[in-house]
């Protein structure tokens, strides 16, 4: 991080930024390019890590 965006990150206020929420997203198959696709495998195998991981 350099000492110019360190000096700007200092200055922000954090408190004014939107909270997040977890939302259901509809995905489309036919919409989706390459990038879309292979994130809904790389969310699907972490599901899958997570799943297994509290079945322990």
């Amino acid at each position: 991080m350099t000492s110019g965006n360190k000096d700007y990150m200092e200055k922000v206020n954090f408190g004014d930024l939107p909270v997040g929420k977890n939302e259901d997203v509809e995905f489309s198959q036919e919409l989706a390019d390459e990038a879309d696709k292979q994130a809904a495998q790389r969310a699907a195998a972490a599901d899958a890590r997570a799943q297994n991981e509290q079945g322990e």
